[in-house]
């Protein structure tokens, strides 16, 4: 008997290539047993090259995330979130029109933000500021237009309400002062939309009590300082609800082209220059529509708090303490 190793390779003939079933093993040396897989047939070429079988590439499709994110209880308590909040800031505001002057519908606005922001999670309740946020990339398409719906349908429940409650509608609506012009209205707007949305950015990751105090003070500020021009408003829905109600629309493009930029400025300003992650690898990733999160995660700077772990004193510091 010719001992293993001394027994002649086995030489593939050229025209009858040596094809291995699926079905039964190759024993290369009596210890060393490998197995194929019964997925395709190895054929092995008369020059001792193993020829594999043409591969097939894979194709897996996304599964869809907007179904998924309709079937969340999240999702819906949010929306509903939205459509509360803005019910009831519009209709306090409204209320508050009804007092002559800026100063009653200032105050009455800010602190019903600081209501909010305690009770229901500080929910955007403004158009423009759900609009800011989708354009940095910091809510999903689905959630924003479900938001964006919700608040111009309270707005206009709210409108309609007030309608009814008060003598005068005349007061609901937001218009551009007598003594200044729509380009006037324009500016104010923006700029004290600006201020609220870069407050509402800048205490997102806050305790409810400072960021309810801020969105507060932001939103008497913004009203004080812009109603003798165009009313104050810095909310679209404040400004949609009462015009389609009463059918007034004089200078209403005001009331969504100063507010919206504003609000797009502050957001794009305070996340890609002011907050504490900002980078250019994440500004591209917005303009790029990609999601930011991984750029966040991925490259801290050393102003976060969250990143930078809190140093002691150095040793000798230390032994003194002790001491």
């Amino acid at each position: 008997m010719v001992p293993h190793h001394q027994r002649p390779p086995v030489t593939p003939s050229p025209c009858h290539p040596i094809t291995v079933s699926p079905c039964h093993p190759i024993t290369v040396s009596p210890h060393h047993p490998v197995t194929l897989l019964p997925c395709h047939p190895i054929t092995l070429s008369p020059h001792n090259r193993v020829t594999p079988p043409p591969c097939h590439p894979v194709t897996s499709r996304p599964s869809p995330r907007h179904p998924q994110e309709l079937r969340s209880a999240c999702f819906w308590r949010a929306v509903l979130a939205e459509a509360l909040a803005t019910l009831i800031f519009v209709g306090v505001v409204l209320g508050a029109s009804a007092a002559p002057g800026p100063l009653a519908p200032a105050l009455a606005g800010g602190l019903v933000a600081v209501v909010l922001s305690h009770t229901l999670g500080t929910p955007q309740a403004n158009p423009a500021l759900t609009l800011a946020l989708l354009c940095t990339r910091k809510l999903s398409a689905l959630r924003g237009a479900a938001g964006l719906l919700a608040q111009c349908t309270a707005a206009v429940l709210a409108s309609a309400a007030a309608r009814s409650a008060l003598p005068d509608d005349a007061s609901l609506v937001t218009r551009v002062s007598a003594a200044g012009t729509a380009g006037q209205a324009w500016g104010w707007e923006t700029f004290a939309t600006f201020q609220l949305a870069l407050a509402a950015f800048a205490t997102a990751n806050q305790a409810a009590g400072p960021a309810g105090l801020a969105l507060g003070s932001a939103v008497a500020a913004g009203a004080l300082a812009a109603g003798p021009f165009s009313g104050g408003s810095m909310n679209p829905a404040r400004s949609l609800g009462p015009a389609i109600v009463t059918g007034i629309w004089d200078d209403h493009w005001v009331y969504w082209l100063g507010p919206v930029p504003g609000a797009v400025l502050a957001g794009f300003s305070y996340e890609f220059v002011f907050a504490p992650g900002a980078s250019r690898e994440k500004l591209g990733a917005c303009l790029a529509c990609r999601d930011v999160a991984p750029v966040e995660a991925t490259s801290p700077t050393p102003s976060s708090p969250s990143t930078a772990p809190p140093r002691g004193p150095p040793p000798a510091q230390q032994g003194q303490d002790a001491a």
